[in-house]
């Protein structure tokens, strides 16, 4: 039987990284698989999964539980063909966790799948934030949590860490809570037991996938140089670029651009002309490294919890391009 992880977690708490660190510290000789989930159309998190050396499915544009869960169905079959050891699955940052696990737990996988812990990562400075706290999908991800992952705690002030320990001498039921920074957690987290918890049903949740983009990220159609991709559900909006392998940037003038953007999230993978630079922005924290094993073109995305002016926005990133 195939061992599936969920991983969640609201938007920014690090759940890519985390999944980077596992699949590094993947045992010798076992098969793993990455179901990861994105709420816009152009997919930044199957670039950077990719060649990490696990079977890798992406589902953009949409959360996994809807339209019946067919991408999800569709996603999850295609992977179990590979008979993977374990399977860890990253929904959208703005997705529920009750469809997901119910599909999970559905009489048609119990012969093929044996759940494990779920892992919710939580960024103790969203506590701080009413909008987030206030969350729907927020609350139940950590409803759902078999153990919760305190994340980015290098970035945490004395504040930060009383609304923590605050929070968790209020959490019911009380589950275990690791405190970390850069998603570095022991791989035997993994095989905790997965305890079934009753979720509430989620309000005005449904979110449409887009067909056009079906269960893959978003290419470039002929010879077209780059385009864009528009997405909105459960009161975020998400634009995404794509460029392709010759565009270079210019990175100083790249991060100049996330700075003063003033959106709620911004992730990308971009090439330029000291490397291929993946940028991580929430709010106004702003990360950025030189990838070793860069992808074939260039993507960035912003979801925001606000329509934003995407035509102004992207004329400024344009202006970025060095070619």
């Amino acid at each position: 039987m195939t061992r599936v992880n969920l991983i969640t977690g609201f938007l920014g708490s690090g759940k890519t990284t985390l999944l980077c660190h596992l699949l590094a510290a993947r045992p010798a000789g076992e098969k793993w698989a990455v179901l990861v989930n994105e709420f816009g159309e152009i997919g930044i998190d199957g670039a950077l999964l990719a060649d990490r050396g696990a079977t890798l499915k992406e589902i953009p544009g949409g959360c996994l539980c809807c339209v019946n869960g067919l991408p999800m169905q569709v996603g999850l079959n295609m992977l179990l063909k590979s008979k993977p050891d374990r399977l860890l699955i990253e929904p959208t940052g703005l997705g529920h966790p009750r469809q997901v696990t119910e599909r999970l737990s559905a009489p048609v996988y119990q012969a093929w799948l044996q759940l494990r812990a779920t892992l919710t990562l939580l960024d103790a400075r969203q506590l701080a934030d009413p909008r987030i706290v206030a969350n729907e999908n927020f609350r139940d991800q950590l409803a759902a949590a078999d153990i919760i992952i305190a994340n980015k705690r290098d970035c945490w002030d004395e504040e930060d860490r009383q609304r923590l320990a605050d929070w968790q001498q209020q959490m019911q039921p009380p589950r275990p809570l690791i405190e970390t920074e850069f998603g570095q957690i022991p791989l035997s987290l993994l095989d905790t037991p997965y305890q079934p918890r009753e979720l509430p049903v989620p309000h005005h949740h449904h979110h449409p996938v887009n067909p056009a983009s079906g269960l893959a990220a978003l290419r470039l159609d002929g010879e077209a140089r780059w385009r864009r991709a528009l997405n909105h559900g459960q009161d975020y909006s998400a634009c995404g670029w794509l460029f392709d392998a010759d565009t270079l940037f210019d990175s100083g003038a790249l991060l100049e651009w996330v700075r003063q953007a003033q959106v709620d999230r911004i992730k990308g993978v971009m090439r330029t002309a000291e490397g291929t630079m993946r940028i991580n922005c929430q709010a106004k924290d702003l990360q950025s490294e030189t990838l070793t094993s860069p992808p074939p073109d260039s993507r960035i995305e912003i979801i925001h919890s606000q329509q934003a002016d995407w035509n102004r926005l992207q004329s400024a990133l344009l202006k970025c391009r060095l070619r």
